[in-house]
């Protein structure tokens, strides 16, 4: 993982916190000082939490595990649209569904039928629908998609959620914590962050602030993913050479007893073959006696004849 600089911290604008007003005491650990009215928060701290969150998404992906990214603020949605969306990432960047986490049964029903309902549109199934049909599947489509297109190729609950704001994302965050999943979150100065089990002090409202934290994670466990696909590559090799060798092994010697029996059978019936041509020989030589002999006989009796 990349080096994580004050300076980058700084010219991001994560050391903005909220007003002095609305910030949260539990979160007074992480706040530098005020000015002018609002919170700066500590950047070493900041480097020092972000380098762990960062190595426990690093330890997931190492692990083969899924994170979701949860972001429905607008100045956070485009930043981790983009950074996640070309990786494979889940993430949620529209409004949080109640029940997303603790009712996930009935959530992936919605998410299978949006994928029967695209099948179907593709491969011509809509065409016996009258059009006005049609238009109202499209719609109920759409609607789907909008919501569940980040995370359709989630096939269960995800091993941990990054949120990029806590307060508006109360009910993500509560739901997360009730099924026991990590959750890894920016926390600003107006947040409790003991509710969060890997918290990232910084600034939750700038763009450049949430982009940095964003794509920190996002190289993170890209890392720990390209680790992971290493390790699973040597494990194939591994496994797959003795395999093939044992297989090769036995064939030889499985060719090797084959021959052997052949030559035993051959070298048994080649006595047999020897007694069936005696025989043959035999039967020809007293056929052909008996031809001679036959004639013999009726010579004799002619020449008998004849003298009487």
């Amino acid at each position: 993982m990349r080096e994580i600089s004050l300076k980058d911290l700084l010219e991001a604008g994560c050391h903005f916190g909220h007003k002095v007003a609305r910030w949260h005491p539990k979160a007074a650990a992480f706040i530098y000082q005020p000015r002018e009215g609002v919170h700066i928060i500590d950047l070493v701290k900041t480097r020092v939490y972000l380098k762990k969150a960062a190595a426990f998404i690093y330890e997931l992906a190492n692990q083969g595990k899924i994170i979701l990214f949860i972001a429905s603020k607008r100045q956070a949605k485009g930043v981790v649209t983009e950074a996640v969306k070309k990786s494979g990432i889940p993430y949620m960047t529209n409004r949080w569904i109640g029940g997303f986490i603790t009712n996930w049964e009935e959530v992936k029903k919605n998410i299978d039928k949006m994928h029967t309902w695209r099948k179907e549109r593709e491969d011509g199934s809509w065409e016996q629908y009258p059009k006005h049909e049609v238009v109202k599947l499209n719609k109920k489509l759409k609607g789907v998609e909008d919501i569940y297109s980040g995370v359709e190729s989630l096939t269960g609950l995800p091993d941990a959620v990054f949120i990029v704001d806590i307060v508006k994302e109360d009910t993500a965050l509560k739901e997360a914590n009730r099924r026991g999943i990590p959750v890894i979150a920016i926390v600003d100065t107006n947040a409790n962050p003991t509710l969060v089990d890997y918290p990232i002090p910084a600034n939750d409202d700038a763009v450049g602030s949430i982009s940095y934290i964003v794509n920190f994670m996002v190289e993170a466990y890209f890392e720990g993913r390209k680790i992971a696909e290493k390790k699973e590559g040597i494990k194939e090799i591994k496994a797959v050479e003795p395999v093939k060798e044992e297989k090769k092994e036995v064939m030889e010697k499985k060719e090797a007893t084959a021959k052997k029996e052949a030559e035993g059978k051959a070298l048994k019936q080649k006595p047999r073959k020897e007694k069936k041509k005696e025989k043959k020989e035999k039967k020809v030589s007293l056929k052909s006696k008996g031809k001679s002999e036959k004639p013999a006989g009726k010579s004799k009796a002619k020449t008998e004849q004849i003298k009487k």
